[in-house]
């Protein structure tokens, strides 16, 4: 069984809806060989990290950065994690009031120097809420789980 880890800030209802969309992606029914779990980042720490084979990070933009949360997140378990999970498959979504492109920018820089792969491009949820951010979020989850599932990555 492998194991896709959720490591999302959810501080509203909105973005706990973009949380249990990318979890009823990542469970849906045809994929068999994979388990999800979400943990809040100030909740996950490296041995989640190591125990995970893909991750999928979500984060609110914050002041133009991402959450302080993911921040913190990352703050403890990078230097833990570096050595032992390179090439980690990775992705991202980012709700954003406004273009998300400085907590794009902040998230690559750290997945970069952990050397994690990105098997998609970050998915940024800009601008006032819609709904079809959770069916985006949703297809996301449901990507990286069969991404896993089929050993693709």
């Amino acid at each position: 069984m492998k194991q896709l880890l959720i490591v999302a800030h959810a501080p509203s209802p909105n973005t706990r809806r973009l949380v249990d969309a990318a979890l009823k992606g990542a469970g849906h029914t045809d994929i068999e060989q994979v388990s999800v779990t979400w943990k809040p980042p100030l909740e996950a720490g490296p041995e989640d990290v190591l125990a995970c084979d893909a991750i999928l990070l979500g984060t609110t933009e914050n002041l133009g950065y991402m959450s302080g949360a993911l921040k913190d997140f990352f703050d403890r378990t990078y230097y833990a994690v570096i050595d032992d999970k390179q090439g980690l498959p990775c992705a991202l979504y980012i709700r954003a009031g406004l273009d998300g492109t400085g907590t794009r920018r902040a998230v690559e820089s750290i997945v970069t120097g952990l050397r994690w792969n990105w098997v998609q491009d970050p998915l940024v949820c800009k601008g006032e809420w819609q709904d079809a951010f959770a069916d985006q979020v949703e297809e996301l989850g449901m990507y990286m789980a069969a991404g896993l599932d089929s050993g693709i990555f």
